[in-house]
């Protein structure tokens, strides 16, 4: 699933979205996922891969994933503005090893090539955000070509062939070798490549196989190393489709079978793990349906993360999450800025109130000032560089609502109570105007009035 703009390095990927609780539906979902855990969120079982491995916490909180464009290019001032805003509200920031901003690491054999990435883990090491390395994609070589490498999506997609997983397991321990403050790396990337059209359905085993290899590689290389997979996506259909549904559902559909079936396949032969790894939309697979509508889709979130603790035992990681759908060219652009907050914003509490580790905001990024749900203004634009709603949304919901942090649904009375979504801590309340008009309503006996769409943070 997912954008992919092609050059000479790839730019975007994924979609996702769910349905969203209010009142009493996320406390009541709060408390299931916390005796499920048997803790609060993020402190259950998986901290550790239960083989005595890494004890780097897997609860990372809220962060972003940076993709082609992104604040390592443009110029000077544009990338210190953007180098101050992170500083300023440090998250945990992931980048692929090879496409989305990066170069082939390894062109040839043994000889290896990582400018772009040293750049862009220098950025993430100057504005203070935790590291985490995707170890996606493989050079060509490991997948039958040669030393050019073909930027092309269908190349880029393509798995390392069975007998170069070794191959590419021990690049990844060069790169946590070079890299030894980086300690949490994901194995692959949706799956990519592993789908056998024959059997139509996932190649587990084989993707299995290639974590287990890697995953022993980068203990092999510091057994505090914190490693995940398998970033599968969970698509899903809409209620009612017979092909391929699963048991995993809700009023926003049935996630896909397959992706339960490789997920299951996973943690069942997994050599060890210390977080379990997914992507996905609140959208249906099948015409892009929001249901019931964008807000209550984002329920899916809550639904799966809650079904992926319980199933794995694991801290829940989202690589990315998605709840506008896009066009014939996977653009997202036909919200309003207003809207996708707020639909975001809500896709948000739903994670947190199911108790998500981790959580990495999939940044697109163009070189020109029509960047829809963009963290930031373009740094290749003269005046670039300067925060954007959703950049405001995620690092003060990452300060608010850490996974650490005990939740609560603020009481909601008066006219508009239907219509506003709410997530509180103790000191700290975040309400959503669902609706494109304005609403009053009383939030623990305060009064709000909100404007259309509105995000506002209380307390």
């Amino acid at each position: 699933m997912g954008r992919h703009r092609v050059g000479r390095v790839i730019a975007r990927a994924g979609r996702w979205r769910i349905i969203a609780l209010s009142g009493a539906g996320l406390v009541a979902l709060a408390l299931l996922v916390t005796m499920l855990a048997g803790g609060f969120p993020g402190l259950g079982p998986g901290d550790t891969d239960g083989r005595g491995g890494s004890r780097v916490p897997a609860t990372l909180g809220w962060g972003f994933t940076h993709t082609q464009y992104s604040a390592d290019h443009g110029g000077d001032a544009a990338r210190r503005t953007v180098a101050e805003l992170l500083s300023g509200s440090p998250m945990p920031q992931n980048q692929h090893i090879m496409g989305w901003g990066a170069d082939n690491p390894e062109p040839r054999p043994g000889a290896y090539n990582f400018r772009d990435l040293d750049r862009r883990v220098a950025l993430m090491r100057r504005t203070g955000g935790t590291p985490v390395l995707t170890l996606c994609c493989a050079p060509d070589w490991m997948k039958g070509g040669g030393p050019r490498t073909d930027w092309s999506q269908k190349s880029l997609e393509t798995a390392p062939d069975r007998a170069h997983y070794k191959d590419f397991a021990k690049l990844a321990g060069v790169i946590a070798k070079r890299y030894p403050d980086v300690r949490h790396f994901i194995v692959w990337n949706e799956f990519k490549g592993f789908f056998d059209e024959s059997r139509n359905r996932w190649n587990y085993e084989g993707y299995t196989e290639l974590y287990n290899l890697v995953y022993r590689e980068l203990k092999k290389q510091n057994g505090d190393n914190a490693v995940g997979g398998p970033y599968m996506s969970l698509d899903s259909n809409s209620p009612g489709e017979g092909s391929n549904a699963s048991s995993v559902r809700g009023p926003w559909g049935s996630v896909d079978q397959r992706a339960v079936d490789a997920l299951s396949y996973w943690n069942d032969h997994k050599e060890g793990a210390d977080f379990v790894a997914v992507d996905g939309s609140s959208y249906t697979r099948d015409g892009n349906r929001l249901l019931p509508d964008e807000f209550g889709a984002t329920q899916k979130f809550a639904d799966t993360t809650a079904w992926l603790r319980k199933a794995t035992g694991l801290p829940v990681w989202w690589s990315e999450w998605y709840v506008e759908p896009g066009d014939a060219n996977d653009d997202r652009k036909g919200w309003t800025e207003e809207h996708r907050t707020a639909v975001q914003a809500t896709a948000m509490m739903q994670l947190a109130g199911a108790g998500v580790a981790t959580a990495f905001y999939w940044n697109p990024q163009e070189t020109t000032a029509d960047c829809p749900g963009c963290l930031w203004r373009s740094t290749e634009l003269k005046d670039g560089g300067t925060g954007l709603p959703m950049l405001g949304l995620l690092a003060r919901f990452a300060k608010a609502f850490p996974p650490t942090t005990a939740l609560r649904t603020p009481e909601l009375a008066g006219p508009g109570r239907s219509d506003v979504r709410a997530l509180a801590s103790e000191d700290t309340a975040l309400v959503v105007n669902t609706q494109d008009r304005p609403v009053t309503v009383t939030v623990d006996g305060r009064g709000v009035d909100l404007g259309p769409y509105e995000v506002r943070w209380l307390g």
